[in-house]
């Protein structure tokens, strides 16, 4: 009862805390930047402002650009329950639901990019077909960090992966480690659309990559979708802090689960503080070097 207790603890501080993350990163900005920058909270107040507002939609869209948010928050809260909370493994959990965890993050990629296709604008196509094209990378290293994970702790479920790894034992499976954080945190970036793969704050049409797609969103289908985004930047900072933190008392480790997600939202902002979004061809360069790392990973474990 009380491991049930903090994994569901762990669950709303998710959803609650989730809008927080994007305004550390732009807190972060904007003190390196020698500025005031926005509210901490910012990103509740508009979240509330677009909540009180009609989505306004293109005579074009369909059924299915009316499914994406919906569908897409789905996903992000399907993710989030097979996230083991701290200690704490997820009661969702099941032998392969790593693959599920993987597949439910496609799900809302791909009904995004539905959405963004049935709006018949050239702008959201441009985009779609450039967040395809990453996420064919991005999805490869994750499977190569799967594949170090099951071959360290011989577990095919994801809890039993995160909450029995990596018992480091030796200077190969160290440096596979550091190997599977560096990829999983380029990775990261990637999928949450964040600097060096996209910048979130461009207002450039021919530059965007997931803002494109979301141009013809409003109100409080935007809400949604931004809400969605800023869930699954949650999941994989845990996902990153699970795989380095130790195993410790529950609540101990769900405390620093929490606050380890927080300094990762703030780490993220130095990054963006400290380079420049990456040409669009450098950007299958850099999700291949994190394949890389993810195979060189797996490598390490089976030698």
């Amino acid at each position: 009862m009380k491991d049930l207790l903090i994994y569901w603890a762990g669950i709303l501080a998710a959803l609650a805390g989730a809008p927080l993350l994007c305004g550390i990163i732009n807190r972060v900005k904007s003190f390196v930047a020698g500025r005031q920058g926005p509210h901490l909270l910012q990103l509740y107040f508009d979240l509330r402002k677009l909540l009180h507002k009609s989505p306004v939609q293109s005579s074009a869209a369909g059924p299915l650009f009316r499914m994406g948010p919906a569908v897409t928050l789905t996903a992000a809260c399907g993710t989030l329950l097979l996230l083991p909370q701290g200690a704490v493994p997820s009661p969702f959990a099941f032998t392969g639901d790593m693959l599920l965890f993987l597949y439910l993050a496609g799900t809302a990629r791909l009904f995004t990019v539905f959405a963004a296709m049935e709006t018949a604008s050239s702008f959201e196509g441009m985009g779609s077909s450039r967040e395809c094209e990453f996420a064919v990378l991005t999805e490869g290293a994750f499977l190569a960090i799967y594949g170090a994970l099951v071959l360290m702790t011989g577990s095919l479920s994801l809890s039993g992966c995160l909450l029995s790894s990596p018992a480091i034992g030796s200077a190969v499976h160290a440096m596979a480690v550091i190997l599977l954080l560096l990829a999983l945190f380029v990775v990261i970036l990637a999928e949450c659309c964040r600097v060096p793969v996209d910048d979130p704050e461009t207002h450039l049409e021919l530059t965007m990559i997931h803002e494109a797609m979301i141009l013809d969103h409003s109100g409080s289908d935007l809400a949604v979708i931004h809400y969605s985004a800023f869930l699954k930047m949650w999941v994989l900072f845990s996902f990153w802090m699970l795989i380095l933190l130790p195993r410790m008392h529950a609540g101990l480790q769900l405390l620093l689960q929490i606050a380890g997600v927080l300094v990762l939202a703030g780490i993220t902002g130095a990054v963006e503080s400290c380079m420049a979004r990456c040409r669009f061809l450098k950007v299958p360069q850099l999700l291949s070097a994190a394949l890389g790392m993810g195979i060189m990973a797996v490598m390490l474990v089976l030698f």
